[in-house]
């Protein structure tokens, strides 16, 4: 269940079932998708001659030249093919959309093609974002498509999208799920039953349920929180913590002294090496990683440059024009870690860090909370790592005797931490708090409970910055060993009671199975890492896990998603 594969094998089909000189057109949307997995050298080697917008009216004509079309079937993009259609620029057009046609989209292309230009019209399921071989998302934005209409209730035109996206993960895999939901989220329920309808209305499309067996698990981020407010320290999720990426691209531009070429950089595990050997390593053995890489190259050109530091690193690289141009990824991976550097000096986030993973992970009130007014009072920890660590106390303490969250909330606003900050302490516990949550992510809920909680504090940790497990390491693990099957029953019931799907958790666990996991609300880098760990892991079982969400969140997007929302 390679995702990466999966989108490569739709895009070669576009640029090679079309013979000599071809111009490929692309939309808004279509254009990172393909950005993500193929590259302008792979494209240019396939006679793909130019790549440009269908919405560009600008574009010089050339009917000599073939045109390819890829493009979602959205309204917007549809206008653009018509009016393409209507004055068409190349010779020939092979049209291609990513989801399932309407009998009206294609009417509506043969009453504009009064040229008779068109020679081809073929649906390509690639209408989702590959990431990396185990994660996608479905791109929901906030400013395009937001997730919320009101409280824990879907805006229509995101559950539309997502539907669409997550049928094309399983047409593009070819696989008929059986689907389970976790029980106490409407939005999971719903968006199940939504694509359930449509794989029978479009059976002859999803064929029948033969082959590998599959679930699909449909998860609400509301039952986990935390993760995504939680500071990590392994290399993918540092760079979208801490600086961001969009769709495989790190926009660089204000760091201090960049490089003009250094400005946007591009992630992509199949274009580089090093990245896919180290995306998962933590920030010590990046260090190190790195380095050896640096020193290769500095015994190969025979230089005696002292190197000791990310520093020296980055001096070595720059003195030497010919090491970025035989180098460019180590170089690019040299400027990425020396900036994360910068940011964890600046911000002071081992600081940070070891605050949130105490509240994470263990049950000790008085201590976090003489900690955390330390923190908020410290005019050196940004506004928005102050509030961060104040949410993660509320939803720990929530239940707690005495908690000191108007307190603290208090402390901020004295702080001056802007009160619109403040207020997603109160959205955030209205979101996923105890209320609201399916799971006892703290295990404080109950007496037995919070005796293990207690436990697992004193035997201590090899990291105090990694003691946080994700609440989805522990379910897929459960789930794959056959653990705790009635409880996990209980709680991901089968959207179709009358099915008879392999039992969840049965003695064998879920060997040789198929598992996409897909999370309403938005996936984390560190999750990512879980899947990725868990797929090495079982490989001799066949198992193999895919990760999904609405979109992949770091603390910002997260916390900016859910301010936007009202939830009563």
């Amino acid at each position: 269940m390679d995702i990466i594969k999966a989108v490569q094998y739709y895009t070669n089909r576009i640029i090679t079932d079309t013979s000599s000189m071809k111009v490929l057109l692309l939309d808004r949307e279509t254009t990172p998708i393909i950005s993500l997995v193929s590259t302008q050298t792979h494209l240019l080697s396939k006679e793909v001659y130019l790549v440009d917008r269908i919405e560009n009216r600008q574009r010089d004509a050339m009917r000599h030249l073939k045109c390819v079309c890829f493009v979602r079937p959205t309204d917007a993009s549809l206008q653009a093919l018509r009016d393409e259609l209507r004055s068409p620029k190349y010779g020939d057009y092979y049209v291609y959309f990513s989801n399932i046609l309407k009998k009206s989209m294609v009417e509506m292309l043969a009453e504009n093609d009064e040229n008779e230009v068109v020679r081809e019209v073929q649906e390509f399921f690639a209408d989702f974002y590959a990431v990396t071989p185990c994660l996608f998302h479905i791109g929901l934005e906030p400013s395009t498509h937001p997730l919320f209409a009101e409280g824990h209730s879907w805006n229509p035109g995101a559950l539309g999208r997502t539907v669409q996206g997550l049928s094309a993960v399983l047409l593009a895999l070819k696989r008929r799920p059986n689907i389970r939901y976790e029980r106490n989220s409407a939005m999971a329920q719903r968006l199940g039953r939504e694509l359930d309808y449509l794989m029978e209305h479009e059976s002859s499309l999803f064929g029948s349920t033969s082959g590998s067996p599959t679930q699909l698990v449909i998860l609400d981020r509301k039952n986990d929180p935390v993760t995504p407010l939680l500071t990590h320290w392994t290399y993918h999720a540092m760079l979208h913590e801490l600086i961001g990426i969009n769709n495989g691209r790190i926009d660089l531009s204000h760091v201090p002294d960049i490089r003009p070429e250094s400005k946007e950089v591009m992630l992509a595990q199949d274009q580089d090496s090093f990245f896919k050997q180290s995306q998962f390593l933590n920030f010590g053995d990046l260090g190190v990683s790195v380095k050896e890489f640096v020193d290769s190259y500095q015994s190969q050109s025979q230089s005696h440059h002292k190197i000791e530091s990310i520093s020296d690193m980055k001096r070595f690289v720059e003195a030497y024009p010919e090491f970025r141009k035989l180098s460019g990824n180590v170089s690019k991976h040299v400027t990425l870690i020396g900036e994360l550097s910068r940011l964890v000096s600046q911000r002071h986030l081992l600081a940070v860090s070891e605050l949130e993973q105490s509240l994470a992970c263990n049950e000790q009130h008085g201590t976090d909370l003489r900690a955390l007014r330390a923190l908020i009072a410290n005019p050196k920890i940004q506004p928005e790592n102050k509030v961060r660590c104040v949410v993660l106390y509320a939803l720990r303490y929530e239940q707690t005797q005495g908690n000191a969250v108007n307190e603290l909330k208090q402390l901020l606003s004295s702080n001056g931490v802007d009160a619109d900050m403040v207020s997603i302490i109160d959205v955030m516990l209205r979101y996923g708090g105890a209320r609201e949550r399916q799971s006892d992510i703290f295990q404080n809920e109950n007496i037995f409970s919070r005796g293990k909680n207690i436990f697992k504090g004193l035997q201590g940790t090899e990291n105090v910055y990694t003691q946080h497990t994700p609440a989805l390491a522990i379910m897929l693990e459960d789930l794959v060993r056959g653990r705790q099957g009635l409880h996990w029953q209980e709680r991901l019931p089968n959207l179709d009671p009358n099915a008879r799907p392999p039992m969840l958790g049965n003695e064998n666990g879920m060997f040789n199975q198929d598992i996409i996991v897909f999370v309403v609300g938005g996936v984390t880098m560190e999750e990512e890492m879980t899947v990725a760990k868990l797929n090495a892991k079982f490989v001799s079982q066949n198992v193999r896990v895919l990760l999904g969400g609405t979109s992949i969140h770091n603390s910002r997007t997260f916390m900016s998603e859910l301010s936007t929302t009202f939830f009563p």
